[in-house]
């Protein structure tokens, strides 16, 4: 009985998830909350369904909502609250200036009252009652975390903290940067079922579809009925801060039925409003075409695909410089990674044939394993053994160069004995000069003698099995040598110059 109890409980929860799975999001464009080029703004300045003061400026192509001038504020509202619970709103702004660090930062508000204009908040009213998600361009509080994007929940009775740039009033935020980008950033939030979801595009490519995800928070309860807007502010530093579309969809479930179904007169009041509209654009376009009769004959600009300008060509180099510097960085990436193989692979057969002569023999039948070393010689012990042998060549040229100096010497003496041979012998002065130089090969010896005893324990555990004799006593060897063959060159010489004196 339980367990036909706990398959129908089973069950039920798949039957309810599948229902919820299959319940698709409706999407329906919002004109009257929207806005977008071309033809922005009419021809008196205004913007359909949409109010705008402070210093922001509508054109047709953007709505800016700041300038580049200190101390500025612009603001712009829907002028109805919308009708819906559910929405989706896609932002696609530019915020440019010439100075490295720029000031204040745009903000989007859904309200349950318009702001000011020229608040004090990004270019809107203070304790306001909603939602703002703020694009925050500098740093109050001097942490080195800005441009931020966060979101800000308000119920009316909180002032936004300035100087800490809201760290202790956000609901949530990413660090993303969206100034002085080659094409608009944008953003797209969504409030779907309580739950608030931020995307945001850098603005490096101009694909639409490259958004990654900034934010999500659940539970967000927003007022009904609210209003939309978009505000504005520069300081002491300042951007333009430009809004070329907001775009608004409303999100209707496939269970929703208020708000989903849409009568015959609403239909028809709806497509003649928009057919108006259209006429009232056709109208507009003629008249401008005849205000501009030069523009025209231009075609409105159809050969402008063909050609680029400077800029464009600089920023089209840098992008295929930057795809160039990454192609190199992942076969960089590969190599090392080969090399890092071929590595451990020699490490290992260094490791076998040390303990090959260790005399590691095979495990025989019924005796335990012997344990092999993991490995016996280590990265520092190949480093040291590296650094050794630069010891030794460095110290072989070294003997070459003294070598090369003691020959011309002898050669110096051999000349000078030969001029002097009538006298009867060497000159007081050849002597000294060569016991000057047999002491100068002394001291000399001595001190690569010193290094490469000093340097002898580091190099010892490479090969501790092979019985060799000593460096310090190969150098001596080597320069007794040396020193018995000009000795012997210089008795030589001698005694053919007296066996010349006698002849």
């Amino acid at each position: 009985m339980s367990s036909n109890s706990l398959k129908l409980l089973l069950c039920t929860v798949l039957c309810l998830l599948v229902r919820s799975n299959s319940q698709t999001v409706h999407k329906r464009f919002e004109y009257k909350y929207s806005f977008k080029p071309p033809y922005l703004a009419q021809k008196d300045g205004s913007v359909p369904f949409w109010e705008y003061g402070g210093n922001a400026i509508a054109s047709g192509e953007s709505v800016r909502l700041a300038p580049s001038l200190r101390s500025q504020k612009g603001a712009i509202w829907t002028r109805t609250p919308i009708s819906f619970d559910w929405w989706e709103v896609d932002i696609m702004f530019k915020v440019t200036g010439r100075g490295r660090i720029g000031a204040d930062g745009l903000a989007f508000w859904y309200t349950s009252a318009r702001g000011e204009y020229n608040g004090d908040v990004f270019g809107s009213s203070d304790r306001w009652n909603g939602l703002g998600v703020i694009f925050d361009s500098f740093d109050n509080d001097n942490k080195h975390n800005n441009p931020y994007v966060m979101a800000v929940l308000n119920d009316g009775t909180k002032n936004f903290d300035h100087k800490s740039d809201g760290a202790t009033q956000l609901l949530s935020g990413c660090l993303r940067d969206f100034r002085n980008k080659p094409f608009p950033t944008r953003a797209r939030i969504e409030y779907y079922l309580n739950t608030l979801t931020v995307h945001f595009h850098n603005g490096l490519t101009n694909n639409e579809a490259d958004y990654e995800l900034c934010f999500r928070a659940e539970n967000v309860a927003l007022p009904r009925g609210g209003y939309f807007g978009l505000s504005a502010a520069t300081g002491g530093l300042a951007d333009d801060h430009d809004v070329i579309h907001l775009l608004t969809s409303s999100l209707h479930s496939t269970q929703q039925t208020g708000g989903q179904q849409i009568s015959t007169a609403d239909q028809q009041k709806l497509s003649q409003e928009y057919q108006e509209y259209q006429k009232k654009l056709e109208q507009q376009k003629e008249e401008y075409r005849k205000e501009h009769p030069d523009e025209v004959r231009d075609k409105e600009g159809e050969f402008d695909d063909w050609f680029e300008s400077d800029g464009q060509r600089e920023l089209r180099q840098i992008f295929q410089g930057l795809g160039q510097i990454q192609d190199v960085m992942r076969d960089l990436h590969k190599k090392v990674d080969e090399v890092i193989g071929k590595q451990s692979n020699s490490l290992s057969l260094l490791s076998a044939v040390y303990s090959q002569a260790q005399g590691v023999q095979p495990a025989q039948p019924g005796q335990p394993p012997v344990q092999m070393p993991a490995l016996p010689i280590s990265r520092q012990d190949w480093d040291a053994m590296t650094t050794n042998q630069q010891i030794v060549i460095n110290t072989i040229a070294e003997l070459k160069g003294f070598i090369i100096e003691v020959s011309r010497k002898s050669d110096a003496v051999l000349a000078s004995a030969g001029g002097a041979a009538g006298a009867g012998g060497l000159s007081p002065q050849v002597v000294g000069e060569l016991r000057d130089g047999i002491s100068q090969l002394k001291q000399s010896v001595g001190g690569v003698s010193q290094r490469l005893s000093a340097q002898a324990p580091a190099a010892a555990p490479v090969c501790p099995s092979v019985s060799c004799v000593s460096g310090t006593t190969l150098l001596v060897a080597a320069a007794g040598q040396l020193l018995l063959m000009f000795l012997y060159s210089v008795y030589k010489e001698r005694k053919e110059a007296q066996a010349k004196k006698f002849f």
